[in-house]
């Protein structure tokens, strides 16, 4: 793989991750993450946004003037993000009412922004689309895991309600772990999300930790050690 593109990736799903580093896309991420359905809902509209902005905006980024950069960034996404409601109230639209007023809200998520000020308006397209491909999908796996553990603790279940996003033939991905669980309403409420993120936040810092720890020992240099003899001298 192309180096550059490498650490591209690297970037949007560890390194730079928006919601784990930058810690962007808070709100949203905390409010709809009741359920991984909602979870990937929310991230593929996300990862959709990203790409289409990001390509566009590379596109015309040498004939954007710099005084109205910004303003032209926002009617940008608020177009893809249009287009995405379209999309939902059409296919999904169930979900759609689910996740409310958080979709309209990716117009001012600003990680999105920040994507395509910071990289997209400075790189060719190709760069720029595997940008906002690999912060999306970085996005959304933290949507997941964290809709999977609130999911799981809330209702006692997996993948409920799949079929409102992939049709009627995902009514059964549903995985119950518990019979008659009555449920833990703070991990379902948002106090749960905020500890939940708190707590992913806190394992991918344990494991950069122990992956710089690993590797300074691997690149420690050996030192030499010297061993004396003792000589018995008899006179």
């Amino acid at each position: 793989m192309n180096p550059e593109f490498r650490k591209i990736s690297l970037d949007g799903l560890w390194h730079n991750n928006p919601a784990l580093v930058q810690l962007l896309g808070l709100c949203p991420l905390l409010a709809v993450t009741g359920s991984v359905v909602n979870a990937i809902g929310l991230g593929i509209a996300t990862t959709v946004v990203l790409i289409g902005s990001n390509l566009t905006v590379s596109l015309f980024r040498h004939q954007v003037p710099e005084a109205v950069r910004l303003p032209i960034f926002v009617m940008i996404i608020a177009a893809f993000v249009t287009a995405i409601e379209l999309l939902m109230q059409a296919y999904t639209y169930e979900l759609f009412l689910i996740l409310g007023i958080f979709i309209p809200l990716i117009v001012t998520n600003c990680a999105i922004m920040g994507r395509a000020d910071a990289f997209a308006s400075r790189n060719p397209v190709p760069a720029s689309v595997l940008d906002g491909l690999m912060m999306g999908v970085g996005f959304t796996l933290v949507l997941i895991l964290l809709g999977a553990m609130r999911e799981a603790l809330g209702a006692g279940t997996l993948f409920s309600n799949m079929h409102l996003l992939f049709g009627e033939g995902a009514r059964a991905w549903q995985i119950t772990l518990v019979d008659d669980y009555r449920g833990f309403l703070f991990a379902a409420l948002p106090p749960g999300a905020f500890v939940g993120m708190g707590l992913l936040i806190a394992a991918k810092n344990m494991i950069d930790a122990k992956l710089k720890s690993r590797k300074e020992k691997s690149t420690m240099p050996l030192t030499d050690t010297v061993t004396s003899k003792r000589v018995r001298v008899t006179g």
